[in-house]
């Protein structure tokens, strides 16, 4: 099995990413890191291999889903682990994950997240600690493990599938670019190939960052991004933050496009930041 992820800045969360998985009962055979939009650098594991490859977007948008294709071009194995960079695995997630996709069976395995709060890393921190400071997001609190979650809750953060599965759906949609959409776009396909999604306890604990809510900060993003999934789908994502840009202002929403009525300011932006610090 190998581990996947996304990288632009964050280097503490990768760094906590990285100790997680040494400490797995069962280690990874390697981790592949794809940055975006930044100089290279060398990561290290003293359990396993790490590899890392750059992709660059002309324009500055993060290329989400051509950066998640490039890390299964680059990885080896037959058995491939989506992490995100701010997740911490468990113990026994690598393992999980291992053990359910023995069964060699078509299926996107969803794991579960844990929400951790501000300065739950700071000075160390241990499993127990994770477990007793987190709070397991509601969708996980809903399904057991085998059950099946609806292609429309499917996110990128914590999966895994076999590199069978992952060409069978055609992988991630690179004409979306920079922030939202992707990875329901990937779900939809998956369903389209009678791919379902399935739920698993492999439990990762999502380290804390300040966040934009709503996402102003990826304002143009999220439209080119939906506008282009509704030409495909014939429905909108991220309902519930168009919804929000349509409340403030910011836009219409028309049955077959969207119209910006005024692209967030700087002040705006900021004025979305939550406060804290990881």
């Amino acid at each position: 099995m190998e581990v996947l992820t996304l990288v632009h800045g964050r280097r503490p969360h990768l760094e906590n990413l990285i100790r997680g998985l040494e400490r797995s009962t069962v280690l990874p055979d390697a981790l592949i890191i794809v940055q975006m939009n930044e100089e290279p650098e060398q990561w290290s594991g003293y359990r396993f291999p790490v590899i890392s490859h750059v992709v660059r977007d002309v324009n500055g948008r993060l290329p989400l889903a051509w950066a998640r294709n490039a890390a299964v071009e680059r990885a080896l194995g037959d058995n491939l682990i989506f992490l995100d960079v701010d997740c911490i695995p468990s113990r026994q997630l690598v393992e999980r994950y291992r053990d359910r996709l023995r069964a060699n069976e078509p299926v996107l395995l969803q794991g579960a997240v844990s929400y951790l709060p501000v300065g739950a890393v700071r000075d160390g921190w241990s499993e127990e600690r994770l477990e007793h400071l987190g709070s397991l997001h509601h969708v996980h609190e809903e399904h057991c493990p085998d059950d099946d979650i609806p292609h429309q809750l499917f996110w990128s953060l914590n999966f895994a599938c076999s590199r069978r599965t992952f060409e069978t759906i055609g992988g991630f949609n690179a004409e979306y670019v920079g922030y939202g959409g992707e990875d329901t776009d990937f779900a939809f396909r998956a369903r389209r190939s009678r791919v379902p999604v399935k739920a698993v306890s492999a439990l990762a604990f999502h380290q804390y960052h300040p966040t934009f809510s709503p996402p102003l900060n990826h304002f143009m993003s999220i439209v080119a991004n939906s506008e282009h999934f509704h030409e495909v789908w014939g429905e909108w994502p991220m309902g519930g933050w168009l919804a929000e840009f349509a409340a403030a202002g910011y836009l219409r929403i028309d049955r077959t496009r969207l119209v910006v009525l005024h692209v967030p300011t700087e002040e705006e932006i900021l004025a979305c930041l939550s406060s804290g610090t990881s």
